[in-house]
């Protein structure tokens, strides 16, 4: 028995429920200012309408006066290079190792059933715990920020590069050996830009960790950084500017997250 084509019309999803289909332009960006328009105002409405102390949660209004003042003496932007710095080194030093070392676990299984077990075994080790060790025997300065940084990363990048190269289609490879390639070449120029669009996604996605980690070792040993001023304000209960810091920790990661996904439309336009 045929349904009505009313009927079928009514079951087919609207434009919100597609599953696995892109939506229009239009509704994208609206819901993507609606996702933060919608807690500002429950923020603002909270603080307004509920008798909570600021010193527990301070309106949105006390926020941006405490941005504007810390921004003013400059602290904000001194504490904001310094965690940029710091985030940067490490995590560039971290990508710099991973990349190739990815690429040679994912290509060829014997060096893969050679380190793939030591990283899978080093990369449960929270990275956190070997800050006691790293100023033993690094100091205080920049070089155990630095160091956990590269170290909580740099095993999660490897073994993503590994995993991406390792789907490259084994026709594509012996492929490039029937037209006359030979290993270098393969790994050069076949298997190399293929993995791009998953290293850069790769990039994204522990770049996140590597802030993670910049907060806590700032937390610990440091006389500036965004985590330095978070670890301060507690201590005399200044909730006003620990929200901007995680505001601004928040923006960096979001800014940061778009240029990703910007190079990798504008670099790897061809793996869609």
């Amino acid at each position: 028995m045929k349904l009505p084509s009313k009927s079928i019309e009514t079951l087919r999803p609207t434009v919100f429920w597609r599953l696995a289909e892109e939506i229009p332009q239009p509704l994208s960006l609206g819901l993507t200012i609606a996702s933060i328009v919608i807690p500002l105002l429950i923020w603002w409405l909270v603080t307004q309408f509920a008798s909570i102390d600021p010193k527990f949660l301070p309106s949105p209004g006390l926020v941006w006066a405490a941005a504007l003042r810390m921004g003013a003496s400059g602290e904000l932007w001194q504490d904001t290079i310094a965690s940029l710095w710091r985030v940067g080194i490490g995590f560039s030093l971290s990508m710099l190792v991973a990349i190739p070392i990815g690429i040679l676990m994912g290509s060829f299984a014997s060096i893969r059933a050679s380190l793939e077990a030591l990283f899978g075994l080093i990369r449960y080790m929270p990275a956190p715990a070997f800050i006691p060790l790293l100023i033993i025997y690094q100091g205080i300065g920049e070089e155990p920020k630095i160091t956990l940084i590269f170290m909580g990363t740099f095993f999660f990048n490897a073994l993503m590069v590994m995993d991406t190269v390792k789907f490259v289609s084994k026709d594509l490879i012996e492929a490039t050996y029937m037209l006359g390639g030979n290993r270098l070449q393969t790994l050069t120029t076949v298997i190399f830009p293929h993995v791009i669009p998953g290293i850069l996604d790769a990039c994204r996605i522990n770049l996140a960790a590597a802030w993670q980690l910049v907060i806590v070792a700032e937390l610990v040993a440091a006389t500036e950084g965004l985590g330095r001023r978070i670890s301060v304000a507690g201590r005399f209960l200044r909730t006003d500017e620990i929200f901007v810091y995680l505001i601004v920790i928040g923006l960096i990661g979001l800014v940061l997250d778009l240029l990703f996904q910007y190079a990798i439309r504008a670099i790897c336009r061809w793996s869609t």
